[in-house]
C-alpha cells in the first residue's frame, strides 16, 4: 500500500498552479446525465473521486474519454437506471445522479451513500424535495428507489431544513427539467452551486439567484449538451498557502480566485501572516510569522469545514491558543489524535478543539491518514516536524488532492510517494 514520506524543516518558496475543483466537477459530470449527447469538460482534475464519478456514468452508459485536463462524456439513455453498491459506495457524491435520473427519465435506484467517515450527512435533505415536487420514494434493502409517476417533476417551494451542498446541487438539477418554477430556501452559497449553475445555464436552463440562499429555477422541457471550464479548486489553494505559512516561506499560489477563500485570507492575516493577492493569485510572504487565532466552520462564506483540518496544523506551530470549533459534521477531529501523535497540544471537548502552539516542537513518527482533509493536515504538519513523517492510508488524499505531493515538492519540500 502506498505511503507519503516527508522530511521536515525545509521552508516552501515559488509558485504552484490550482488544479480544477473536485466539488465543483463532481455535480457538473453528473449534470451530463440530464442532456444525451457530447459533453465536453475542461480543467478537470484527476483524482480518485473524478474516476469513481467516471465508473458510475460508464455503468449508466456513458462513455468518457480524457485528454490530459480535458473530458467528454457521450451520454446515453442508460439500460437501467441502478447505481450499484459496489460503485456508489467508495463515493458519497455519487447520491447527485439521483436527481438527474429520476428528472430526465423517471426513475432511479441509487445505493445509500459512502464516502469519507465524518459524520452524518443526511441524504433527505435530498430526498425529501423530490417527493414535494411528485416524485414518489422509498428506502429498501440499502437503495434508495424513485419513481415519477408523472411525465416531468413539479416545480415547488422547497425551504432546506439544514443549509446542505449537494442537497442544492441535486435539486437545481432536477427542478431544471422540472414543470413550473422551483424556489430553493436556505440553499447553499459555495463558489461550487454557482459552478454548476453556470453549466446549467450553458444548457439552456433558467436559473437566478446562485451564489445567494434563494435560488429560482424555471424548468425547461429539455437541455442540450455544452462546453464548460470547472472553476479552481479553492480547497487545495488554501491548502497551498497553509503550506507556505506553516513552513515560514513564500509560496505564491496561481491560477485561484482569491476571493473564494476569504475567511481564510482574513483568518491568516489576523493571525498575523502577510498576505497579497490579484485576480487569480495570492502570496504568503517569507518570514512572516502568526499567533493562535480562533476559528468556527460555517457555511459558504465563512470558514469552511475543508479547511478546518490544515488550519489546525497551522495552529500547531503558531505562539499562543487557538480554538477551533467545528460545527459542519460532528466527527471531524479524527486528525487531532494522528496530530497528537506528531507532539501536538491538543485538548478535544466534543466538536471544540483548543490548540496551544509550540513553533518547532513537532516530531516526526508514523501516523495515518483517515480522512481527506485529515491527510492534508498531516502532510503539512509533517513539513514542519523534526525528522521523518511517514503518512499511511494516502489513498484518502488521492480522493481530492492532484498530484499534491509533486507540487509541494516543486516547492521545495523533500517528500515522495513510496510502495
Amino acid at each position: 500500500m502506498e505511503y507519503i514520506v516527508v522530511k521536515g524543516g525545509t521552508k516552501l518558496y515559488g509558485e504552484v498552479n490550482t488544479s480544477g475543483a473536485k466539488n465543483a466537477a463532481l455535480p457538473i459530470l453528473f449534470a451530463a446525465l440530464l442532456a444525451e449527447g457530447e459533453h465536453h469538460f475542461h480543467n478537470v482534475p484527476l483524482l480518485r473521486d473524478i474516476t469513481s464519478t467516471e465508473r458510475l456514468l460508464h455503468h449508466l452508459n456513458c462513455q468518457t474519454t480524457r485528454e490530459g485536463t480535458n473530458l467528454c462524456i457521450r451520454t446515453s439513455p442508460p439500460k437501467d437506471y441502478t447505481a450499484p453498491y459496489e460503485l456508489v459506495s467508495q463515493m458519497r457524491a455519487s447520491i447527485l445522479c439521483l436527481g438527474p435520473l429520476l428528472a430526465k427519465y423517471g426513475e432511479a435506484r441509487v445505493s445509500l451513500p459512502g464516502g469519507c467517515a465524518i459524520g452524518s450527512r443526511p441524504i433527505n435533505l435530498h430526498i425529501e424535495p423530490l417527493k414535494l415536487m411528485g416524485a414518489e420514494i422509498a428506502i429498501e434493502k440499502g437503495y434508495v428507489i424513485a419513481h415519477l409517476p408523472a411525465k416531468r417533476l413539479s416545480g415547488a417551494h422547497i425551504l432546506f431544513e439544514n443549509t446542505t451542498v449537494g442537497g442544492t446541487e441535486n435539486i437545481m438539477m432536477a427542478a431544471s427539467l422540472a414543470e413550473g418554477t422551483t424556489v430553493l430556501e436556505n440553499a447553499a452559497r459555495e463558489p461550487e452551486i454557482v459552478d454548476l449553475a453556470a453549466y446549467l445555464k450553458k444548457m439552456g436552463a433558467h436559473i437566478e439567484g446562485e451564489g445567494s440562499n434563494v435560488i429560482t429555477i424555471e424548468g425547461v422541457e429539455s437541455l442540450k449538451p455544452a462546453e464548460h471550464t470547472i472553476v479552481p479548486d479553492r480547497i487545495e489553494a488554501g491548502t497551498l498557502l497553509i503550506a507556505g505559512a506553516i513552513t515560514g516561506g513564500q509560496v505564491r499560489v496561481e491560477n485561484c480566485v482569491p476571493a473564494d477563500i476569504q475567511a481564510l485570507i482574513d483568518k491568516l492575516q489576523e493571525s498575523g501572516f502577510t498576505i497579497t493577492s490579484g485576480e487569480n493569485w495570492v502570496e504568503i510572504a517569507a518570514g512572516s510569522a502568526g499567533h493562535g487565532v480562533d476559528i468556527h466552520t460555517i457555511p459558504h462564506p465563512g470558514f469552511p469545514t475543508d479547511l478546518q483540518a490544515q488550519f489546525m496544523a497551522l495552529m500547531t506551530q503558531c505562539e499562543g491558543a487557538s480554538v477551533i470549533t467545528e460545527s459542519i459534521f460532528e466527527n471531524r477531529f479524527m486528525h487531532v489524535q494522528e496530530l497528537m501523535r506528531l507532539g501536538a497540544d491538543i485538548s478535544l471537548n466534543a466538536r471544540v478543539a483548543v490548540v496551544r502552539g509550540h513553533p518547532g516542537k513537532l516530531e516526526g513518527a508514523e501516523v495515518m491518514a483517515t480522512d481527506l482533509r485529515a491527510s492534508a493536515s498531516l502532510v503539512l504538519a509533517g513539513l514542519v516536524a523534526n525528522g521523518d513523517t511517514k503518512i499511511n492510508r494516502v489513498y484518502h488524499l488521492d480522493r481530492g488532492y492532484e498530484k499534491l505531493e509533486e507540487k509541494l515538492a516543486g516547492l521545495g519540500a523533500i517528500i515522495e510517494r513510496r510502495k
